[in-house]
């Protein structure tokens, strides 16, 4: 059995995105005529439609669970996650979110993708979101965090969760 979850974007995110390419653009025709197509112009295009490019590739698209694992899709990359590893599922409000900052990724240029850091906690966790809200938290058996968005985040925490409930991290601890 294989369920799709659907990443959908929301109207902030567009806008970051649109922002986003409006300032490249301009920045790339501002350096070709201030430097009348030299080496640097042509360099920071370069660097630039490869920044875009990176960025789009990494963009998330959907998440396929089946029995065996949990795999978000992105337009080049698969990060898998199996079922039996799953510790805990829960959802999570925006306010918890807030503290993130992004390591190495993409945070409003088609979504909130790749490794943030999480000030609170002093942790990296990874983040596959296309907009700001309905974020789902699952935590593995190597205690590793994973962040997804969908607009079906309590059908997703139904499913996900472990057959014998979620575990708590801190009972675990003390054992």
């Amino acid at each position: 059995m294989e369920s799709t979850y659907k990443y959908r974007f929301d109207r902030h995110t567009i806008y970051w995105s649109l922002v986003y390419l409006v300032v490249f653009v301009l920045l790339g025709v501002v350096l070709f005529y201030l430097y009348e197509g030299g080496y640097l112009s042509a360099w920071f295009t370069s660097f630039i439609v490869a920044l875009v490019a990176l960025m789009a590739l990494s963009i998330p698209r959907r998440i396929v669970v089946t029995d065996e694992k949990v795999e978000v899709r992105c337009l080049l990359d698969i990060t898998e996650i199996r079922r039996d590893e799953i510790a805990s599922v829960r959802r999570v409000d925006t306010g918890r979110i807030k503290w993130f900052f992004p390591l190495f990724g993409g945070c409003g240029f088609f979504g909130y993708y790749g490794h943030f850091i999480d000030l609170r906690r002093l942790e990296r966790v990874r983040v596959y979101a296309s907009e700001w809200k309905n974020f789902v938290e699952i935590v593995d058996i190597y205690e590793e965090r994973l962040y997804v968005s969908c607009r079906e985040a309590d059908r997703l925490v139904a499913e996900l969760t472990p057959p014998g409930g979620n575990r708590d991290p801190e009972e675990e601890e003390e054992a």
